[in-house]
């Protein structure tokens, strides 16, 4: 499928899951009277569950009655776990973060039923799934920015090149979560998402379909197919209810583990990344543990083939991997300290060795920061950077023998306007001291504004303001300026 036919397709159905949020609020908001020389006569809505309509009829009831407000007394779903800390939505999640899991220990499968679930119930493949607890679904992503720069937006992420409409992700996901609420039985999932779009030039792991990425010219600012396929994230997962308070032993290729960002658009407060993720690990595959020891602590232990790199691959090298996240009695804070990598191999493909924390602070259910700190370097990196104080673009001497370190902080400081509104700003330090992260060696500093606006349960508007600096070399537009301005915008279409 072109990326052009993908696009129409996304933009019909954020048209018409729009328009059917629309009328699903004029609906609700519209009173029906008659009086006695007046007889108003409705013909009946279908319903997403009528099974002698049609699969696509089914779908847009579906996105209709997503339009209305959700049951405020419906139950909770049982839960062995503190409370949920914050509201979602309007944020992204409702929990404290924490990596190589679907959801933490004791927490309850709270997915929305989407469209596309709804629509397949009436399905005998439906059934099958719903009587397996297999869930699928999935969201359709495009984005569009105007930059200062003219040739590239870089060290941005993930929209790297400006001034242009582009279309950032069409995921399809296919999953079953273990019920980790109960402690009476084993239990066992499976996770897959397959991502399609222009994003997959930072997902791409070294030996999974990455011919796209390494094995084709430049296009446009970065190396590659301007779009192309990821099967990024595909694990199983087992869950051993009598370890501790229970133990959940993850196999396969998962989201690395510690960041408060994430690689899938709905899962960030924000359009944009920082730098700071932008040039660290995305994916590994291997076999992490998550063991939780009460409500409070939880511990990570686990190997992987190296960051960005398969086992099968080369470049793979066996790393090692080590979190503990503590959550507060009060449930206001959260730490959660990570070794993602360490392994003592030289540079391959992108062989970091990665020491990160996560603090988390809850002022209130609406007002919540979080800040992240890490130090990463690689071994022996061969050749040089693009750009170096003192040297022109282009003719910096090689990295020195021995670690290459970069450095980074930012804060998330998040605000729920109401049910439907959240704003975020973020603010970011980041020391590529040689520059083997960026490319550059110089300092930088990033300040984003942005909202995330909810439509429906189904469709999300994300506006987004960003300035960046460079401060020791000229790092912006392809190493040739030191400041950046960015206005963005998203929408997240789930189905």
């Amino acid at each position: 499928m072109s990326h052009k036919k993908v696009a129409s397709l996304a933009l019909m159905l954020m048209l018409a899951a729009a328009g059917q949020a629309q009328a699903g609020a004029d609906v609700a908001a519209s009173p029906v009277s008659a009086d006695k020389d007046t007889t108003v006569s409705t013909a009946p809505v279908a319903t997403s569950s009528d099974c002698s309509s049609g699969f696509l009829s089914r779908l847009a009831a579906a996105y209709r009655e997503d339009a209305q407000p959700a049951d405020p007394n419906a139950p909770a779903p049982k839960r062995r776990a503190l409370d949920s800390p914050f509201d979602s939505a309007p944020f992204p999640s409702s929990e404290w973060q924490l990596g190589g899991v679907d959801n933490a220990i004791g927490v309850p499968n709270e997915n929305s039923q989407y469209p596309l679930e709804k629509a397949l119930a009436c399905t005998r493949l439906g059934q099958w799934m719903q009587a397996n607890r297999i869930e699928t679904y999935g969201w359709i992503n495009p984005s569009a920015n105007f930059s200062s720069s003219g040739f590239t937006n870089y060290p941005l992420s993930y929209a790297t090149r400006p001034n242009r409409v582009e279309f950032d992700q069409f995921l399809f996901r296919v999953e079953r979560l273990p019920d980790t609420v109960q402690t009476d039985h084993l239990d066992w999932g499976f996770h897959f998402d397959n991502l399609y779009g222009y994003d997959y030039h930072y997902t791409t792991m070294k030996g999974v379909f990455s011919n796209q990425l390494l094995n084709n010219p430049n296009t446009q600012q970065l190396p590659g197919k301007a779009y192309g396929d990821d099967p990024m994230i595909w694990y199983v997962d087992l869950y051993i209810p009598w370890v501790a308070q229970g133990m959940q032993i993850t196999a396969g290729r998962y989201l690395s583990i510690p960041d408060i960002e994430a690689q899938f658009a709905p899962e960030n407060y924000l359009l944009t990344h920082s730098i700071l993720y932008t040039v660290d690990a995305y994916t590994n595959t291997g076999i992490i543990t998550t063991t939780k020891l009460n409500d409070q602590w939880t511990v990570q232990l686990g190997v992987h083939s190296g960051d960005d790199s398969a086992f099968w691959n080369s470049s793979g090298t066996l790393s090692a991997q080590a979190c503990v996240r503590w959550v507060s009695a009060s449930n206001n804070d959260m730490l959660y300290p990570c070794v993602e990598s360490w392994n003592k191999s030289k540079q391959t493909y992108n062989n970091l060795q990665e020491f990160v924390l996560t603090w988390g602070h809850r002022f209130t259910r609406s007002v919540h920061m979080l800040t992240e700190v890490y130090h990463i370097y690689v071994r022996d990196q061969q050749g040089a950077p693009l750009g170096v104080p003192g040297y022109p673009l282009g003719q910096a001497p090689n990295f020195p023998a021995g670690n290459n370190p970069a450095y980074g902080i930012v804060n998330y400081f998040n605000i729920e306007l109401n049910p439907t509104n959240m704003l975020s700003i973020r603010n970011e330090f980041y020391n590529d001291v040689q520059g083997q992260r960026t490319g550059f060696a110089t300092r930088y500093s990033s300040h984003t504004i942005g909202m995330t606006h909810w439509v429906s349960q189904d469709l999300e508007i994300r506006p987004e303001l960003r300035y960046e600096r460079a401060y020791d070399f000229p790092a912006y537009d392809g190493g040739t300026k030191y400041h950046q301005v960015t206005a963005l915008i998203d929408a997240i279409l789930h189905y």
